[in-house]
Parts: structure tokens; C-alpha cells; sequence
């Protein structure tokens, strides 16, 4: 295929030798399958901030470090350098959380480089070497739907052990290959000690696991793994390797008046913005 042009410099410093084809395109990114030597992997090709769909919510940025303090005065200004900087940053959280869970255990996919906007990673492929299919695109047993439940709370688990909340997590961004589920798109990661989000963002990324495995097995409606999962994270108790029940007592719960402001906060942000995209799709700015 021709070959688009935010990969022709990979393409010519010998970073990519061939581009197959495009597997996706998406609210902020597209992803093409291409050829590095002997190996078979994907491009996502970030979109232009103005060409995304997904805002940058200040409730995902919060928490992230910045190590240069004129970077981070500028940001806190919003001054065009600190904007720049600031998309700078987005961008390159997906590939500073795929490193960190990868090295932590996380079934990721494997970064290796980011250039230019541009992040290659290993292309995540099914028993018969074709694209993994997301997990929406499978039909499951109730077994299997609790198996995989299971999974994905490990997943989740060891996300929070290594310091980061999805933030994002449904079955559209999680694929199948040979082995079982892996996580993907994680431009919105959080820092799961350094953001007053976190918690609520763990919930709903349990929640949306849950529901969706939930149609398969409904016996995984009345589960409480978001709970129990905060309590030992929150205790020093949260290990890898944690043995969940998915029972959690609600009477063990501290709700105080700043916790229940934080989360009616968070729901009218995330409303806002889905109204936003929604305007922006009937106007055609995307």
C-alpha cells in the first residue's frame, strides 16, 4: 500500500521496511500492520489533538509528573509552549505505561520506540496468526466468561501493583490472541497514588468487565472485586499474585462527604464530554 506520510520517516531512517496495511482507524489514533526486518508489527499513528475525539481530561492528567519545572509551569499556565508540552505528555504516557506494565507482568503488547508520534509495538495476533479480534467480537460460554473475568481482574490488579489505573478499560480495547486477553490503549493511564481519580476510575473499569462478561455468566453481576481490590491496594496489602473473592462487605465502607463530591464531579466531566463529542460529530469536526 502507499505508504502514509507520518510513517515515511521511519520508513527512511530504516526504522519500518514495509507498511501492509491499516488494521484500524480510531478516536485517536490509526494503527497500520507494517514490517521491521523479520518481524510483523503495528504502527498507531496518533492523531493530531485537533483531530481527536478524546479530550484531555483534566481528571487523566492529574498525578503525572513532569520532570522540568519551566515544562510544568508553562502546562499549569496553558501558555502555547505549555500546550505543546502538554500533548507532548499525552502522548507519550501510552508508551511510558506499556514499558512499565510490560516489566511489571501486564499482558501488553511489547513497545519498541516511539518516533515522531508514531509508536511501534508488537502486532498481537490470534492462533492463526491473523489480528486479534477485541474481545466485543467474541462469544463466550458462561464458563469461559468467568474464566476470562478471572483474567481480567488479575490484569487489573497487576495494573494497580505497578502503579496505574486503565482508566479506559472495556471489551474494545482489550484483544484475544492464542493465550488469552491483553490490554491496549492506554493514552489515559493514571497514576493510581498520585491521582484523586483513581479510585472511581478503577470502579468503572471493574464495572465495564464485569457487565460485559456479565451478559455471558450474570451470577458476575453481584460481585464487589472493585472494592476488594481498593481496600488491600489501599491497606499495603495488594500484591500481584492476591487471591480475590469479588465478596466485599458494603458496612467496610469509609463513603465520607468529599469522596461522594469527587465522584457527582467526575459524572458530570465524563457527561460533559461525551455531549461535546457528540456536538463535535453532528457539526463534522471530526
Amino acid at each position: 500500500m502507499k505508504i502514509p506520510k507520518r510513517l515515511k520517516p521511519l520508513v527512511e531512517d530504516g526504522l519500518v521496511d514495509d507498511v501492509l496495511f491499516q488494521l484500524m482507524s480510531g478516536k485517536e489514533a490509526q494503527v497500520f500492520v507494517v514490517r521491521c526486518g523479520e518481524h510483523i508489527r503495528c504502527a498507531k499513528v496518533y492523531k493530531e489533538s485537533n483531530k481527536r475525539s478524546f479530550k484531555q481530561a483534566v481528571q487523566y492528567q492529574e498525578g503525572r509528573s513532569v520532570r522540568n519545572s519551566r515544562r510544568a509551569r508553562a502546562m499549569a499556565k496553558g501558555t502555547r509552549f505549555g500546550q505543546k508540552e502538554q500533548e507532548n505528555a499525552w502522548l507519550t504516557a501510552e508508551v511510558d505505561a506499556l514499558y512499565r506494565l510490560a516489566a511489571a507482568g501486564v499482558r501488553v503488547p511489547q513497545p519498541h520506540g516511539f518516533v515522531d508520534g508514531v509508536l511501534l509495538m508488537d502486532l498481537v495476533q490470534d492462533a492463526d496468526g491473523d489480528p486479534a479480534p477485541r474481545l466485543d467480537d467474541v462469544t463466550f460460554t458462561p464458563e469461559l466468561a468467568r474464566d476470562y473475568h478471572s483474567r481480567m481482574m488479575v490484569e487489573i490488579v497487576r495494573m494497580l501493583c505497578a502503579g496505574l489505573v486503565h482508566g479506559d478499560l472495556s471489551e474494545f480495547n482489550v484483544l484475544v490472541d492464542a493465550q488469552g486477553p491483553v490490554v491496549i490503549d492506554l493514552p489515559q493511564a493514571v497514576n493510581a497514588a498520585g491521582n484523586n481519580n483513581a479510585q472511581m476510575m478503577l470502579a468503572r473499569d471493574v464495572k465495564n468487565m464485569t457487565e460485559y462478561f456479565g451478559r455471558y455468566d450474570p451470577t458476575l453481576l453481584i460481585t464487589h472485586f472493585a472494592e476488594e481490590i481498593w481496600e488491600l491496594y489501599e491497606h499495603g496489602n495488594l500484591q500481584p499474585d492476591s487471591k480475590l473473592t469479588g465478596e466485599f462487605s458494603e458496612a467496610d465502607v469509609d463513603t465520607d462527604i468529599a469522596t461522594m463530591m469527587r465522584i457527582i464531579e467526575f459524572a458530570k466531566q465524563e457527561e460533559d464530554e461525551r455531549i461535546e463529542r457528540e456536538r463535535a460529530a453532528r457539526d463534522g469536526e471530526f
